[in-house]
Order: structure tokens, then C-alpha cells, then sequence
């Protein structure tokens, strides 16, 4: 059974970065597209950013371009999304989704979801 665990979450002041990890056990990652979602209070949840399963096809939505960087090392299983110039908007339970065949938009897509971590902006 694939199994997803994030982590680096917190209090973030404006402006300031964060690091989150996605580490998947069970299979070895370069099988999986590992898309980034978050979920703010009140909102439905949105796609985030997405790695395809070879790196070499990544995507972001459009409020957190040229702000937030994907990345993944296979040989630690663990995907990465590194957070800068972080603004309040960005508040949110951020989830990692694992999937064999693509990097989808939507959540519904995707086969596999660790259980978040919170991240807050605020000062």
C-alpha cells in the first residue's frame, strides 16, 4: 500500500519560506506524478503544483508561479515543494497526491493523499 507522509508546515511571517516534504513509501516514487494541493478554511480545495513521474514536466497555478518550486529526489523517495515570498493568501492545510498515470488538475484524479500539514502565514 502507497503511503504519503508531508511534513515542514508552520508559522510563516510575510515574505518568509518554507520547505515542505512529501515522503512516499510502499513503491518506489519515480512510478508516481506527485501533485501539491492545499485546502484553506472555507475554500474547496485547489491544485497546487504537480512534478511528473520522469521530472521532466512540472506545473504550477498561476498565484504561486516564479513564488514556489517543485522538485523531487527518487533515490529518497520524497518530493519537495519549496514556498518563498509566502503571503497570507497562501494559508492552508497543504496535501501531497500520488498517481500512476498523469499530473491532473483536479483532485478526484489521483489515487493516493498523505494527511496535510499547516502551513500559516501571518505576522
Amino acid at each position: 500500500q502507497v503511503q504519503l507522509v508531508e511534513s515542514g508546515g508552520g508559522l510563516v511571517q510575510p515574505g518568509g519560506s518554507l520547505r515542505l516534504s512529501c515522503v512516499v513509501s510502499g513503491d518506489r516514487l519515480e512510478h508516481y506524478y506527485i501533485g501539491w494541493f492545499r485546502q484553506a478554511p472555507g475554500k474547496e480545495r485547489e491544485g497546487v503544483s504537480c512534478i511528473s513521474s520522469l521530472d521532466d514536466y512540472t506545473y504550477y497555478t498561476n498565484s504561486v508561479k516564479g513564488r514556489f518550486t517543485i522538485s523531487r529526489d527518487n533515490a529518497k523517495n520524497t518530493v519537495y515543494l519549496q514556498m518563498n515570498s509566502l503571503k497570507p493568501e497562501d494559508t492552508a492545510v497543504y496535501y501531497c497526491a500520488a498517481d500512476q498515470a498523469a499530473c491532473y488538475y483536479t483532485d478526484y484524479e489521483y489515487d493516493y493523499w498523505g494527511q496535510g500539514t499547516q502551513v500559516t502565514v501571518s505576522s
